[in-house]
């Protein structure tokens, strides 16, 4: 497969991201725990290299846990606070608090050194479409403050939420980068639900997470479906659409329906904690 996507708005949205990060303290950024590098924006990475960073591993509850464990301490040893974060349950909510003040002990300091007290610490919350940053903000306030969706691109525009006195938050969309130098980042991405679904060929991004699943999590089908494993993407794809009754006419296997349920699948977790990548796979 071949993916690009990076609709217009997106360009808008990184030149307010560049506009507004002299603004901030720290930089949060949420990627998701199931690929915790190729949902990285390369980006965010040039933009704020002069600032604190806090990585927060969202939709920790759907991700390996033993494989998250590894992602955190690859993380620390590049120099990141991070925190393994479930943002829907709140799970994780009261040590990204913590955190923030941690990593900004030494701004903290500074201010009080001059005087300056109770100023809030600034924090731009950043990350890739559809990886969970507005149902952070708004379980992280406790109220909806933040505007959220369950489709790539919900946050249109920059807006600052304040949170209590010691912290304030500007919320950002969500932003890709031009183009996948490597395609299998865009085909993790794509199957975690971060590519819009319309621009792509269901039935083959589902082949890909069936491999996926076959080499990184055997079994996992089979309990899903209790059906073999064994055969070609495509052969065991026909045998979900012939177990959950996705057919066509004359009894034929609509792949596209069973290629929709199996995706759906795998993004909700019912076919378990999966993690996409490993971090001795990083190049």
């Amino acid at each position: 497969m071949n993916i690009q996507w990076y609709p217009g708005h997106m360009t808008k949205a990184k030149r307010a991201i560049e506009a507004d990060i002299k603004l901030v303290d720290i930089i949060i950024e949420l990627v998701d725990a199931r690929l915790p590098y190729s949902s990285r924006n390369p980006e965010i990475d040039r933009l704020g290299r002069h600032k604190a960073r806090l990585i927060l591993l969202n939709k920790a509850d759907l991700a390996d846990e033993g494989v998250s464990h590894r992602w955190e301490e690859w993380f620390i040893s590049q120099g990141h606070y991070v925190v393994k974060l479930n943002s829907r349950s709140g799970n994780g909510m009261k040590a990204v608090h913590a955190a923030i003040l941690e990593a900004c002990r030494d701004k903290i300091e500074r201010d009080r050194r001059k005087g300056i007290l109770n100023r809030p610490v600034r924090a731009m919350v950043v990350g890739i479409p559809n990886v969970g940053k507005s149902t952070f903000i708004n379980t992280f306030a406790k109220k909806a403050a933040a505007k959220t969706g369950n489709k790539p691109g919900v946050t249109k525009g920059n807006q600052w939420i304040r949170l209590n006195k010691s912290v304030e938050l500007l919320d950002t969309p969500g932003i890709l980068w031009p183009r996948f130098e490597d395609q299998q980042v865009g085909i993790r991405l794509a199957l975690a639900g971060s590519i819009n679904d319309d621009i792509l060929n269901i039935t083959e991004l589902a082949s890909e997470g069936i491999s996926a699943l076959q080499c990184r999590y055997p079994g996992a089908i089979a309990g899903r479906y209790e059906i073999g494993e064994e055969g070609m993407p495509y052969e065991i794809l026909a045998e979900i659409a012939r177990v959950r009754k996705c057919l066509a006419k004359g009894n034929e296997p609509d792949y596209d329906k069973a290629a929709r349920l199996f995706l759906d699948d795998l993004r909700s977790g019912r076919l378990g904690r999966i993690s996409l990548e490993l971090p001795q796979e990083v190049k």
